[in-house]
């Protein structure tokens, strides 16, 4: 069983403290513990005070640690010392949001890229010259250590550690259950500049998804633009306000994303995965497993396999 235990650094938001709860305590191999350097009733930011009951002796022996909270504020000592701790047995390190100043100032971050909410970027890039943040991510992972940006980027690395430890298929029934999108790559951009506003009151929502029907088959910007009804220059424009990538950048992770989930469900073979995910031929499947994943189709799959 992994443990994962998530610090509460008032001032805290109560939805970010649902995150890691929401999203580890869906998969069976996760005993999630809420603590804090002060157990009893935590305030919350805008919300109705949280009972933390364990303190943090919870962090001990956690194989996961996040940092939820601190609003950019000064976190208490004792905090700091549980995080530099854990990080010295070798826990896996994260923080969600505003999390990365409690990582910050225990100086986990120095010398490593890192985000936080794009609006308080500056802020921490400010405060700690000696991260080399980035404003403009969901999230970050750099050397075991992983920082999110805020509210829905926060699901995103929490989901991205579950497909690390469990594979695409596990981490995909996580996101279903939690009724949010099964990937969304840390390397997305943050949504700061306002979207564009819908045209005639449409939504590429329902192109995506007829997309996603269609992965095995042959599909191109005039195939995308056809069913959305509008020219491929204004698809391309409204597909990158609404996911943050082209739409075939999007289309060739979603063929990656099928391809992982049929490497660990079935049995079949590389050219067929490779045909289903619509990636063509074993070659093609292999060189994107290993520019996205890392590991060859092969590799995964003694990795993942959830038949």
């Amino acid at each position: 069983m992994h443990r994962v235990a998530a610090v509460i650094v008032p001032p805290v938001l109560s939805f970010d403290v649902s995150i890691p709860l929401m999203v580890f305590n869906s998969v069976d191999r996760y005993d999630v513990r809420v603590c804090t350097a002060r157990p009893g009733p935590v305030p919350t930011v805008g919300g109705p005070d949280i009972v933390v009951t364990d303190g943090l002796d919870a962090v001990e022996g956690a194989d996961t640690v996040i940092a939820v909270g601190s609003g950019g504020e000064q976190a208490p000592a004792e905090v700091l010392d549980a995080f530099r701790t854990a990080a010295g047995g070798g826990a896996r390190i994260a923080s969600l949001c505003t999390g990365a100043f409690v990582l910050a100032q225990a100086g986990l971050l120095d010398g490593r890229r890192a985000t936080t909410h794009w609006a308080l970027a500056d802020d921490l890039a400010t405060r700690f010259p000696a991260i080399d943040v980035q404003p403009g991510l969901l999230f970050v992972e750099d050397g075991g250590i992983l920082t999110s940006a805020g509210a829905a980027a926060a699901i995103d690395m929490c989901l991205h550690l579950v497909r690390v430890d469990h594979g695409a298929a596990v981490a995909n029934a996580a996101a279903r259950l939690a009724v949010v999108p099964p990937v969304r790559p840390g390397g997305q951009a943050q949504f700061i500049e306002t979207p564009l506003p819908p045209e005639r009151g449409l939504s590429l929502a329902d192109t995506r998804a007829w997309a996603l029907a269609r992965l095995d088959r042959p599909l191109a910007l005039a195939d995308l633009a056809g069913h959305a009804r509008m020219s491929v220059r204004t698809l391309t424009r409204r597909f990158h306000a609404e996911t943050g990538q082209s739409p075939l950048q999007w289309l060739l992770h979603r063929r990656v994303d099928r391809a992982r989930e049929l490497l660990e469900t079935t049995g079949l073979s590389m050219d067929q995965v490779a045909g289903k995910s619509g990636l063509g031929s074993a070659d093609s499947l292999r060189k994107h497993m290993v520019a996205r994943v890392g590991l060859t189709p092969t590799a995964y799959r003694a990795s993942f396999t959830r038949r």
